[in-house]
């Protein structure tokens, strides 16, 4: 049976609020589980006390092969029990390759009008001397 420590939400409609779970693979998000270790409540401020998890009984279930999620994970983290490699994406701020040949059209279009008025002012200028 693969097991998985993710979130589970409660709390009602624009109230969010979650239990850090371990449960089946293929059990619905918000269903059965197999035990509670743990919540989250996104609503209290960051500095205060946001995430609760029991220590001990992450360690159990990570030693008996349970994965965290990326979200579990980054509390994991937080609390010092698990480590989270840093991730790197540097072409993720480029823009689409629509914006990117828009862009060169733009690019384009400003140097051959720079072209053309550099020409007619050396034109303008042998004509006036």
């Amino acid at each position: 049976m693969a097991l998985k420590i993710r979130l589970a939400r409660a709390g009602s409609k624009k109230r969010p609020y979650y239990h850090i779970v371990v449960a089946d693979v293929r059990s619905p998000r918000d269903g059965r589980f197999i035990e509670a270790i743990g919540a989250w409540n996104p609503m209290l401020p960051k500095d205060g006390d946001r995430v609760k998890i029991d220590e001990e009984r992450v360690k159990h279930w990570l030693s008996h092969g349970a994965l965290p999620t990326d979200r579990v994970l980054r509390f994991l983290d937080q609390a010092g029990i698990a480590k989270r490699p840093a991730r790197s994406n540097p072409n993720k701020a480029e823009p689409g390759k629509k914006a990117q040949e828009r862009a060169a059209f733009l690019k384009k279009a400003e140097e051959e009008a720079a072209a053309k008025l550099a020409a007619e002012r050396t034109e303008s200028e042998a004509a006036a001397s």
